[in-house]
Formats: structure tokens, C-alpha cells, sequence
């Protein structure tokens, strides 16, 4: 008898909290590097100009992301071989340790060139981990979620992604506000880093208590496993093409929202640290709060009508935020940020469960982690960095709306061009007791 037949709600509820909070860990320890990039540009990258600095930081920032999709590499076919479960512990082991040793990492002013360079590997360590944690927890979650039920389960670990870099967002901008900017300059920054240590040890405990999947074991037990994930899954490139450009304008949105806007607001704006702190707390949690509406709504009505709604709104709603900063005040800067978070929220709320529709069971976490970890590289690792050179070159603190607008229309075409075949194709045999209508991204049966 497999697990999903002793107690099935029991498991799916133990699955579903274990791992997302776990994520949640997660993203705090990933996220926490880009709320901290003014202090650590100044910290590591030393320079006359300050934005020479924060560029360099945000390169850092960035790096990490090109790494993700090497750590998808890895641990995406490990997931689809051995297990989702092994693999979700051994990638929290590595973020957790690595975003500690950055917390006690010697600056430049003590060790020279050595310094930056420590931190750039560091931070390659955690990329790497980041990349095998996606594909093979967006496997886990949506593959113990029941009929129907795929947007509204795995919306949760958008949800938690949002609230860890929220943390992280918190923790380092509420202590920038009690401390006062000198003072986090000297060693404040390093605190976040190393809150990491207790709460990985508490998710980690956690990740132990897991079983992995029903659907994974059930191709265990029948021997069907994919031996070759990483060859097999070029069968798929269809797929792999529509999830890499639908993803495009998720990865940007997200990226604005949660890690750029901050320091847009800070440094470019000029808001007080009071004002930002506000702001990105609520925006954040809007975004949040809207997710598991947008994921239920789609698993009744389909994927693909509310995706092209939503991110076309999302698209526009990113040029008004940044057209709108040059004459913009703390009063009126709220209504486009909390335009864009919002839009974000509906939009992010279905792309994992897309993304676990499109790919089947035995080569699906080698799938995700593929088309997910490249577009989340070139088009949300770099947004911060592409934003604040863009900025820097044009002399234009509207610019960045260029490559924002860029990203919400190749998503466009992917969802225009999704056909309801690119669905159907997907459920192997395994899969077929737990796929719907909408689980398929189709329009429930009237």
C-alpha cells in the first residue's frame, strides 16, 4: 500500500507545511544578500562613487543567479533519481551554512581583494542551491496535491518565498531603522546573515519528518523512474520553451517588487528608511495575501485567460511606477507600487502549478528546474543590476521601465501561443488519478 492510501489528507497536510516552510527558510537566507546591498557594496566593493559600489554589489547579486541554473543541473535529475525529499534537505543544508559564513565574512577593509572574492564564491553556493530548490519542491508540492487543487497548493510556496524575503526585508530594514545607517555600515549587516544558523537547524529538523511524493514512489515501485532525467527531458522542448517565457515576466516582477523597489526608493527616491520599510512591507504582503485567490480562481476557471489578464496588467502597471518616480512623493508613489505588487501576487500565484502541468512526473523536476532557473538568471537576478545601470548610463531614473516592459511582452506571446495540447500531453500514467480540467489550465466543465 503506498502512503497515499493510510491517510491521505493527514500526509498532504504534513507534506504541504514541512516544505513550505522549509521555503520559507529558504528564501529568507537568499533574499535577506539583496535588502543589504547598499552596506555590503561599500563593505566589499570599495569605490569613490557609491553607485560604482552598489553596481558591484549587485553584480554579486546577480552572479548568483547565473549559477542557479548549474545547481538545477545537478540537483533537478538527482530529485527525478533518488527522490524529492533527499534532495530538499541536501539544498537547505548548503543555503542555510552559506548565508551564516557570510554573516562572518572579513570585509575589505580587513583582508584586501580576498574579501570580494570569498563573496562572490559564497554567494555562488547559495545559487547553486537556490537553482536545485525550485524544481524539485514545485515537484513535491504539486504532485501531493489533490484533484483541482494544484494553483491553490502550490501558490503557497510562492507565498512563502514572498514571506522569507519579507523576513529578510524586515530584519534588515527595521534594524537599519532602529541602528541608523552608520552603525548597520560598520557591523549591523552581518546579524541577518547569521539568524540564518538557528532557523535552518529548525527546517532542517522539519525536512527530515518528510515522505517523498506519492506519484515519485508509485514510479519507484513500478521501476519507471527516468535513469537519464537531464537527456530525457529535451523531449519536452516545447514545454521547456513555454515555461522559460512565461516565467520571464514573473522572475522581473518578483524581483522588483521584493528586492529592487527598496533600494529604488532608498537611494534613487530618496525616501526616509521609515518610508521604505513601510512600503515594502505592505506591498510584499499584498502580494501575498492576493496569491492563494489567484491560485483557487484558476483551478476552477484555467490558467491561461487569467494569466494573460493579469500580466498584461502587471506590464502596464510597471511602466506607470516608473514613469510616475520623477515627480513621484512617498504619497503618490504608493498607488503604482502597490498596483504593480498586487498584479504580481495574481500573476505569480499559477505559474508553478503551469510549470507542473506542462512536464510529467519521472522528468519533472529536471523540467522545472531547467526553464525555470535560466529565465530567473538573465530576467530576475539581473533586474536589479540592469536597473541600476540602465539608470547610471542614460542618466534617466525612468529608464528601467525598457527591460521591465520587455519581460511582461515575451510572457504575452508564451501564454498567447499555450495550447490546451501542451496540457494533455503531459499525464503519463502515473499522473492520471489526480489530473482534472483544471489541473490541465482548462476552463472547469460548466
Amino acid at each position: 500500500m503506498g502512503i497515499q492510501q493510510k491517510n491521505p489528507a493527514r500526509q498532504r497536510r504534513r507534506a504541504f507545511i514541512g516544505a513550505t516552510s522549509g521555503h520559507l527558510i529558504e528564501w529568507y537566507d537568499y533574499g535577506v544578500y539583496g535588502f543589504l546591498a547598499v552596506y555590503i557594496g561599500k563593505a566589499f566593493f570599495v569605490s569613490d562613487d557609491p553607485t560604482t559600489s552598489l553596481l558591484a554589489s549587485f553584480a554579486a547579486f546577480a552572479l548568483s543567479f547565473f549559477i542557479r541554473p548549474l545547481g538545477g543541473l545537478f540537483f533537478g535529475p538527482l530529485a527525478d533519481r533518488i527522490g524529492r525529499r533527499k534532495t530538499l534537505i541536501t539544498v537547505l543544508v548548503m543555503m542555510a551554512g552559506s548565508t551564516f559564513l557570510l554573516g562572518l565574512l572579513p570585509t575589505y577593509a580587513s583582508i584586501g581583494i580576498a574579501a570580494p572574492i570569498i563573496l562572490v564564491l559564497i554567494r555562488c553556493v547559495q545559487g547553486f542551491s537556490a537553482g536545485g530548490e525550485i524544481g524539485t519542491i514545485t515537484s513535491f508540492i504539486s504532485e501531493y496535491a489533490g484533484p483541482g487543487r494544484r494553483g491553490f497548493a502550490t501558490c503557497w510556496l510562492m507565498v512563502t518565498a514572498v514571506l522569507g524575503l519579507l523576513l529578510g526585508g524586515a530584519v534588515a530594514n527595521g534594524m537599519t531603522w532602529v541602528m541608523g545607517a552608520d552603525l548597520m555600515q560598520a557591523w549591523g549587516w552581518r546579524i541577518p546573515f547569521m539568524i540564518a544558523a538557528p532557523l535552518g537547524l529548525i527546517s532542517m529538523y522539519i525536512r527530515l519528518k518528510l515522505e517523498d511524493s506519492p506519484e515519485f514512489l508509485a514510479l519507484q515501485r513500478a521501476g519507471e523512474t527516468s535513469k537519464a532525467p537531464l537527456r530525457e527531458v529535451w523531449q519536452w522542448k516545447r514545454a521547456i520553451a513555454l515555461v522559460f517565457f512565461i516565467i520571464s515576466l514573473h522572475s522581473s516582477i518578483f524581483y522588483l517588487v521584493l528586492t529592487f523597489a527598496s533600494t529604488y526608493m532608498s537611494s534613487i527616491l530618496k525616501f526616509d528608511s521609515g518610508t521604505t520599510l513601510l512600503y515594502v512591507f505592505v506591498a510584499s504582503l499584498s502580494a501575498a495575501v492576493v496569491m492563494p485567490f489567484g491560485g483557487a480562481f484558476t483551478d476552477k476557471y484555467g490558467r491561461k485567460p487569467f494569466l494573460l489578464v493579469v500580466g498584461t496588467l502587471a506590464t502596464l502597471a510597471m511602466y506607470w511606477l516608473f514613469t510616475s518616480a520623477p515627480t513621484a512623493t512617498p504619497a503618490s508613489f504608493i498607488y503604482p507600487l502597490m498596483a504593480v505588487a498586487i498584479l504580481f501576487g495574481l500573476y505569480a500565484s499559477s505559474t508553478y502549478a503551469l510549470m507542473s502541468e506542462l512536464l510529467p512526473t519521472r522528468i519533472r523536476s529536471t523540467g522545472i528546474a531547467v526553464a525555470y532557473n535560466i529565465p530567473v538568471a538573465v530576467f530576475g537576478g539581473s533586474a536589479p543590476l540592469i536597473s541600476t545601470w540602465l539608470i547610471k548610463v542614460t542618466g534617466d531614473i525612468t529608464s528601467p521601465w525598457y527591460f521591465y516592459i520587455g519581460t511582461g511582452v515575451v510572457s504575452l506571446i508564451a501564454l498567447v501561443l499555450l495550447r490546451k495540447e501542451d496540457f494533455v500531453a503531459c499525464a503519463s500514467p502515473a499522473e492520471v488519478p489526480s489530473v482534472g480540467r483544471a489541473d490541465l489550465g482548462l476552463a472547469a466543465a460548466p
